[in-house]
């Protein structure tokens, strides 16, 4: 999570009234070390296209004349401020500048603010210099191309109370003594940086800290146990690092935290059962990471805790039925965890739950009707869990789902016709025992935009009736055994701007005829990126109409009964990255246009009756995407005679 960086200049101009005067006779001439110390940096900055700094002329007043510099009433430069800007605004532009910190910036011994923050270019190192900035509260550098390390003069800015480096290319280790000094800070950002080593214990010595963002470096080490004394700390951020060891029992004192994020990192053990003290907690996502044991039944304890993502983790046991007393809850993930038995009937009563993904567990056992007062849930995910559900509980049909995923749930039998009245829009149901045919009521499923009802015994073709869904976007049947044609899935209608399909899988079922070409030319299907049509019946030759298909990035037609020619006009489908037509009977030659799109990573036409010399290629293509061909010839395969 990104920390909000000095998103409310005003409030920083309020630090300073004390020290400017914007009377214009109580000003005093700029101080000539300072404008030196201003101009030298000038001097580093080697492009400045948004003319960021063109208001800086030695012959003017730096005071009263300079963009981006404001003084006190004796001349002294207290704040400098030009950063880029970035606005969803056209009157904002996203300004930019070359060149580098000049150490003479370290001479503007009253500078209180410095904000260069997001200009893009600024590079090389933080001048040691800066450590003589002893009246510096504010210093803003993030979002830049800076290097390497922090500073151990840093150590002497001990009025600091913003520091942010985050988004550069800063490295090294975090040093203790710096951390250690700097006690007057509130809110420290360093993160998107190449910063490893441990997080310094001296970090409980800043009880002043309201946020903490290290997320996305390469730090390691376990979390320190002194992390327990920032009584103040409102959000943390240590993601997408590499930290080791179990979470301290010492997080339990941090009341005031409002978003803890330790997601993507190697913590292991269990959740202390002091997690309890976070009583102000909001956001918890500690996902990715090898934690184990049971969840603590003090988790229930979270009065304030509205998303809790635990998943991809190794936890085990129980959920804890004190789970249910988490009334301000919104969102739980707890997926691809080793949790068993049964779901307690005690979360009908999170009644404000709209996202509940428990899938990828050992879930068993009966699930509670209470779970029907959930009036609030949109999106259930319950699937690969050994439920044994053997249908979709009646009482489904009283909550107000948007998605629904029940995959590998036990579910067998036809689909319930209550799904007609729904407004489901993402349907997961594969890897079940569905048999019967598609419905023509699924025409009225008119909100779906993901079906997925792959790997059943689903059969018959499908019905007209399958026109009406025009939101449908991403379709998947394979592994059934639906027949017909394919006109009716190609040529549905679309709700503009969406129902224009991402992918469609119907491979391994018993589609039969020719792919016509005037339904690749539909409007569902002009952009389309996955197009999987393998271990069918298809006949007849690949329609030139698949030149249209601009956005199409992956072609699969494996063993069918295709035959003619590869069509030149599929090399003008330019974003290709894998065409896989083996075993079919295809003729003649293959066009040099298809082998060489620039995109191409995988490619297969073996087992076809192709002839000529294999066009020379860029794409490094094994020998095996060619064989059984008797006519082809040419590398990789024999030169031709």
């Amino acid at each position: 999570m990104e920390i909000s960086f000095h998103n409310n200049m005003f409030s920083l101009l309020l630090l300073l009234l004390p020290s400017l005067s914007f009377s214009p006779s109580a000003w005093a001439a700029c101080n000539a070390v300072d404008k030196e110390a201003l101009l030298g940096f000038k001097r580093t900055i080697t492009a400045d296209p948004s003319r960021l700094l063109q208001s800086w002329i030695s012959s003017t007043d730096c005071c009263t004349s300079w963009k981006g510099v404001a003084c006190n009433a004796v001349g002294r430069v207290v704040n400098v401020t030009r950063s880029g800007l970035v606005s969803d605004d056209d009157d904002h532009l996203d300004t930019f500048m070359n060149g580098t910190l000049s150490p003479s910036l370290g001479n503007l011994s009253y500078l209180q603010l410095l904000d260069l923050s997001n200009l893009k270019n600024l590079n090389g190192p933080i001048p040691p210099e800066f450590g003589k900035l002893r009246r510096l509260t504010h210093l803003f550098l993030n979002s830049n191309q800076l290097t390497g390390s922090i500073l151990a003069t840093f150590k002497h800015l001990s009025r600091l109370e913003r520091l942010f480096l985050n988004n550069n290319h800063i490295s090294g280790i975090i040093p203790f003594s710096v951390i250690g000094s700097l006690t007057a800070l509130t809110e420290l950002g360093l993160s998107d940086n190449q910063l490893r080593g441990s997080i310094p214990a001296t970090i409980g010595k800043l009880v002043l800290l309201t946020k903490l963002d290290l997320h996305a470096n390469n730090l390691s080490g376990s979390l320190p146990t002194t992390i327990g004394k920032l009584k103040s700390l409102k959000y943390l951020d240590l993601s997408q690092n590499t930290i080791k060891g179990s979470i301290p029992k010492s997080i339990g004192g941090l009341s005031a935290l409002v978003l803890l994020d330790l997601n993507q990192n190697q913590i292991t053990g269990s959740i202390p059962s002091s997690i309890s003290g976070l009583i102000s907690l909001q956001f918890c996502r500690i996902s990715e990471n090898k934690l184990t044991g049971s969840l603590p039944p003090s988790i229930g304890h979270l009065p304030s805790i509205q998303r809790l993502i635990l998943e991809n983790n190794k936890l085990t046991g129980k959920l804890p039925a004190t789970m249910g007393h988490l009334v301000a809850l919104t969102e739980l993930f707890l997926s691809n965890n080793r949790i068993t038995s049964k779901i307690p009937s005690s979360f009908s009563n999170l009644q404000n739950l709209q996202t509940l993904d428990l899938s990828r567990n050992h879930l068993s056992g009966e699930l509670p009707t209470e779970l029907a007062k959930l009036q609030n849930l949109q999106t259930l995910d319950l699937s690969f869990n050994p439920l044994g559900l053997v249908s979709i509980p009646k009482w489904f049909a009283k909550l107000k789902l948007f998605r629904l995923m029940l995959a590998k749930t036990g579910i067998r039998g036809s689909l319930p016709r209550w799904l007609s009245s729904t407004s489901i829009s993402t349907l997961d149901l594969s890897d079940n025992a569905l048999t019967g045919k598609l419905p023509p009521w699924i025409g009225n499923m008119t909100s779906l935009s993901l079906l997925n009802l792959s790997n059943n015994g689903l059969h018959s073709s499908i019905p007209a009736e399958f026109k009406n869904l025009r939101r449908l976007m991403d379709l998947d049947l394979h592994s059934n055994k639906f027949s017909g044609n394919l006109d009716t899935i190609f040529s549905k209608g679309t709700d503009d701007p969406i129902g224009h399909y991402n992918s469609i899988d119907l491979s391994d079922n018993m589609f039969a005829g020719p792919i016509n070409d005037s339904v690749l030319q539909s409007s569902a299907m002009d952009s389309i990126t996955s197009l999987v049509l393998s271990y069918n019946l298809l006949k007849g030759s690949i329609p030139k109409s698949i030149r249209k298909l601009s956005e199409l990035r992956i072609l699969k037609v494996v063993s069918n009964g295709l035959s003619g020619k590869i069509p030149v006009e599929l090399g003008d489908a330019m974003g290709l990255t894998t065409i896989l037509l083996s075993r079919n009977n295809l003729m003649g030659s293959i066009p040099g246009k298809v082998i060489n799109l620039n995109e191409l990573k995988e490619f297969d036409v073996s087992h076809n009756q192709l002839r000529g010399e294999i066009p020379p290629h860029k794409a490094i293509i094994p020998v095996s995407s060619f064989i059984g061909n008797p006519g082809l010839c040419g590398a990789p395969l024999p030169p031709c005679e």
